[in-house]
C-alpha cells in the first residue's frame, strides 16, 4: 500500500486541477445509460461505481435479451473479452514473485519452440526475406504488446475452439516477427495467449485451473469462468450489433467463442475468454486497488503491482485513445484527455471487444465498471457510453 499512497500523493494536485476543467455531468449514471437504451444504441447495461471501498452506484438498465424481454439485472453475465488480459498478466507477476520466472526472461527460456524465431524484413510477390532479430522476445514484450508477434496466426480464425493453448502458441512461434521486439506498440492477442502457455509450463497447472485456484476462487469470484454453466448462461446478456437497416439492434455471435459455451473442449483464451459479472470484477479490482491484498491474503507484491500499473513503454504511442501508455497488462492514463479527461493521471484499466470497461483511479480510490454487449462500436475504449458513464460517476465523487 505504501507505493500506491506515495503515487497518489504525487498525482493528487495535478488530478484535481485537470478534473476541475471537466464539465459536470448533467445526468445521473442511470439516466445516462437509459438514454442509450431509449435511442436504440444499447439493449441494456450494468454499471458499478465504487469510491474508497464503498459502492456509490450500482445500476442495471434496459434488457438482457430483447426478444424475450428479459430485464437486465445486476448479476447479469457478460463476455468481458480482453478484460481477461490484466488478470492473465497478474498471474504472470504472481509467478515472478515466487521466483519461478522473470519478466525479463526470453520467452524461449520457458517455451523452446520460440528458439530461432526470425524477423520478417521484406515480403514481395516474388520473395520473403527473413533475418535474425536484434534480440529475442521477452515476457515483458508480451505483457506490453511490443513483441512483434503476428496479430493473428493462420490457424486462429477457425481453430482456437479446437486447438489447445499449447498448439495455438506453436503457430505463433512458427510465424516470423513483424517488427523488432520493443520497437513499437501493436495490440497482440497471440502475445497474451502465449503468456497463458507460460503460466502452464512454469506453474505445472493448466492455465484455467491456475486462474481458478489462485485468483477466482480465493477472491470469491464464483461467476468468473471460461465455461459458463447452465445456470450462469441463463443470466448471459445477449450481444447486439446495429441492424442492417440501421433502425435498431440485432443479435450477433460472441467473437472467438463458439456455442455451447459450457464445452470445455474449447480452449480458455488468456487474451479474452472470460465471462464475469460486475460484482466479481469489483472483487478483483478492489484487491488491486488495495495494493494486492484482499481478505487478509496477499495475491501479488507491491513491487510487482507497481510495475503493472505504471507506464512501461516510454514514449511509444500506445493504446486506443490519446494520452495513454502501457503497463504490464494494464493500459495507463498518462495525460487525461477526451474520454479520460475526468480521470486522474495514473488511472489504469482495460476494455473488452463488445464495449465492456474496467478502470481504477488510484488517486481518488475509485473503480469504474461498465458492462455492455455491443458489437460494432468504432472504438470501445472511446465509446460515448464509456464517456457518459465516467462523467456521471465522477460527478458523484465527494468534493475535495
Amino acid at each position: 500500500m505504501r507505493i500506491f499512497h506515495l503515487t497518489a500523493c504525487l498525482l493528487l494536485s495535478l488530478s484535481l486541477t485537470l478534473r476541475a476543467e471537466v464539465k459536470p455531468a448533467s445526468k445521473s449514471i442511470r439516466e445516462s445509460m437509459e438514454s442509450f437504451v431509449k435511442e436504440g444504441s444499447l439493449s441494456g447495461a450494468v454499471t458499478l461505481f465504487s469510491h474508497d471501498g464503498k459502492i456509490l452506484s450500482e445500476e442495471a438498465v434496459g434488457l438482457r435479451d430483447i426478444a424475450s424481454k428479459s430485464p437486465m439485472t445486476k448479476d447479469s453475465l457478460f463476455w468481458i473479452a480482453s478484460m481477461t488480459k490484466p488478470m492473465t498478466a497478474l498471474a504472470v507477476m504472481m509467478l515472478q514473485d515466487e521466483g519461478k520466472l522473470s519478466i525479463d526472461d526470453p520467452v524461449m527460456k520457458h517455451l523452446p519452440e520460440f528458439k530461432g524465431q526470425m524477423l520478417l524484413k521484406e515480403k514481395t510477390k516474388d520473395q520473403t526475406v527473413l533475418i535474425k532479430p536484434a534480440r529475442p522476445i521477452t515476457i515483458k514484450d508480451l505483457l506490453t504488446h511490443t513483441s512483434g508477434l503476428v496479430s493473428n496466426s493462420p490457424l486462429d480464425a477457425n481453430a482456437l475452439d479446437v486447438l489447445t493453448l499449447k498448439e495455438a502458441v506453436i503457430t505463433y512461434a512458427l510465424s516470423p516477427l513483424q517488427f523488432e521486439p520493443g520497437s513499437k506498440w501493436s495490440y497482440c492477442n497471440p502475445g497474451i495467449n502465449t503468456l497463458g502457455r507460460i503460466i502452464e509450463v512454469v506453474s505445472g497447472q493448466d492455465y484455467a485451473k491456475f486462474m481458478e485456484s489462485r485468483l477466482f476462487h480465493p477472491l470469491g469470484m464464483h461467476d468468473t469462468t471460461f465455461w459458463p454453466n447452465p445456470k450462469q448462461l441463463a443470466r448471459l446478456a445477449t450481444s447486439y450489433q446495429p441492424s442492417a437497416d440501421g433502425k435498431g439492434l440485432e443479435p450477433t455471435t460472441i467473437r472467438y467463442l463458439t456455442a455451447p459455451y459450457s464445452n470445455k473442449k474449447r480452449s480458455p483464451l488468456a487474451a479474452g475468454g472470460l465471462f464475469s459479472t460486475a460484482a466479481d470484477l469489483l472483487k478483483f479490482y478492489t484487491m488491486v486497488l488495495n495494493g494486492g491484498e484482499a481478505g487478509g491474503k496477499r495475491y501479488i507484491s507491491e513491487k510487482s503491482l507497481q510495475q503493472m500499473t505504471t507506464n512501461q513503454t516510454g514514449d511509444l504511442k500506445a493504446s486506443f485513445t490519446e494520452g495513454m501508455g502501457m503497463g504490464l497488462g494494464f493500459h495507463i492514463v498518462r495525460q487525461p484527455t477526451g474520454v479520460t479527461a475526468m480521470l486522474s493521471p495514473g488511472t489504469f484499466g482495460h476494455g473488452g471487444a463488445h464495449g465492456t470497461q474496467g478502470w481504477i483511479d488510484p488517486v481518488t480510490k475509485s473503480i469504474y465498471i461498465l458492462l455492455i454487449q455491443r458489437a460494432g462500436l468504432k472504438n470501445g475504449d472511446a465509446s460515448p457510453m464509456r464517456q457518459a458513464f465516467q462523467e456521471a460517476a465522477t460527478a458523484n465523487l465527494p468534493k475535495p
